[in-house]
């Protein structure tokens, strides 16, 4: 591509670099120069313009971004591509899910040349219907055919949209005389409508591992949350206990998320279970927004998956939990 000033007589075809204003209107930087917009600028005094000149083996920023989007989404449903302008073309989520990033991919899209670029949300980032999940941009106003062709390559099917497998989910929500009772279930309801998940009963009982075990036991959701009155602060706590009375399993106490690190999962049968920190009461961003997106959309948590959580699990600070800096010093 060939990018400066050109000749009126030479420019048709070529791409307005800069918006022009003219006595009888404005050319929009973009356009393609006419006949008719070649008279337009030569009657306001124009000899030439700034423009870019697409060469043989060129593509238009429009159908290099429309190329490039095409691949990115290559065999992934649940996600529709918008129209393709001032090179630039958007991924949507369909529906609700968590989006699965292949970093390489568009790493590797994004190595090729600065003029072709790619970027997505961070990986099993939690979207809604009409959510932009990646977008498009060809900087310049076209590219070499052949260098966008290696870029798709590159980054063909680098995303997934993994939608909600479950319907339902029941939540059981434990209590101590002073404890603070129902308050966080609509935070709890929140989420999973977040989800497309509806809440299907909400069960109390004290804070006992018998009385626990036995609404475990009586839960009919999907999936089966777990918010007790006292934080869990053992795997052998009173809340993973319970499960394993019940007959499930526990798979994990404690992870690198903060709020979030004292939360738990499972399985009661085919069920996931999720054991919530008292700090998911509050509707704020939580280690717990990241496990049950994950965990309603199928997608399997191992160690590694927790641990790789600590990168960026370092959230927004809430104000029930005093930081030292904000305690009057002793003297």
């Amino acid at each position: 591509m060939k990018f400066g000033p050109v000749a009126l007589a030479e420019a048709a075809g070529a791409i307005l670099a800069h918006s022009e204003h003219l006595p009888d209107g404005r050319l929009r930087k973009g356009q393609v120069l006419t006949e008719a917009d070649i008279a337009r600028l030569r009657a306001a005094g124009f000899t030439e313009v700034i423009a870019a000149v697409l060469e043989p083996g060129d593509l238009h920023e429009d159908d290099a971004a429309a190329r490039l989007a095409a691949a990115v989404r290559d065999g992934a449903p649940g996600l529709s591509l918008s129209r393709a302008f001032t090179g630039r073309v958007n991924l949507v989520a369909e529906a609700p899910g968590v989006v699965a990033v292949d970093a390489a991919k568009v790493t590797a899209a994004n190595m090729l040349d600065p003029m072709i670029t790619l970027a997505t949300v961070a990986p099993w980032f939690q979207t809604h219907p009409g959510g932009m999940v990646a977008t498009v941009k060809i900087i310049s106003y076209g590219v070499a055919a052949e260098a966008l062709a290696r870029a798709a390559e590159a980054a063909r099917g680098a995303i997934r949209l993994h939608p909600p497998q479950y319907e339902s989910a029941s939540l059981i929500v434990s209590d101590t005389a002073d404890g603070p009772g129902l308050r966080g279930v609509e935070a709890i309801r929140t989420r999973l409508a977040g989800l497309g998940m509806r809440l299907k009963q909400t069960l109390s009982c004290p804070h006992e591992a018998p009385a626990l075990a036995e609404a475990m036991s009586s839960a009919t959701g999907e999936v089966v949350l777990i918010l007790t009155g006292s934080a869990t602060s053992d795997p052998r706590d009173t809340g993973p206990e319970a499960l394993r009375r019940a007959g499930g399993t526990v798979e994990r106490f404690g992870i690198p998320v903060d709020p979030g690190n004292l939360l738990f999962t499972g399985r009661l049968g085919a069920r996931p279970v999720i054991g919530l920190p008292n700090s998911a009461r509050s509707p704020v961003l939580h280690g717990a927004d990241w496990v049950l997106a994950r965990v309603a959309c199928g997608v399997p948590i191992g160690a590694a998956d927790f641990a790789a959580m600590g990168v960026g699990g370092l959230l927004k600070e809430i104000p029930t939990r005093p930081q030292p800096r904000q305690r009057k010093q002793a003297g």
